[in-house]
């Protein structure tokens, strides 16, 4: 099963950027397609991209479209999300996670890595 570990969490005014990174383990990360999703407080987890196994398609929520971008690098077994233009609404615990289109493939959930925004 895969480990994820995510990272680059943190406080940001709004219009800011951060990039978040999710370091997987296991030998077969690179056949795998993988998300990001994200859980405010007081709501449930929600999708928020996703990217193929050969990181070739991408799609993305409509909240985040045109904003965010996911990427991946299978030689180092992480996915990547650039999140850029953030909102005080972006606020929330990210979590990547192996994917069948927009919902989670897999039950084990990283710590995740907190996303706030200010204004």
């Amino acid at each position: 099963q895969v480990q994820l570990v995510e990272s680059g969490g943190g406080l940001v005014q709004a219009g800011g950027s951060l990039r978040l990174s999710c370091a997987a383990s296991g030998r077969t990360f690179g056949y795998i397609n993988m998300g990001w999703f994200r859980q405010a407080p007081g709501k449930e987890r929600e999708f928020v991209a996703g990217i193929r196994w050969s990181g070739g398609g991408t799609y993305y929520a409509d909240s985040v479209k045109g904003r965010f971008t996911i990427s991946r690098d299978n030689a180092k077994n992480t996915v990547y999300l650039q999140m850029n233009s953030l909102k005080t609404e972006d606020t929330a615990i990210y979590y990547c996670q192996s994917v069948s289109g927009i919902y989670p493939a897999g039950n084990s959930w990283g710590q995740g890595a907190q996303v706030t925004g200010s204004s």
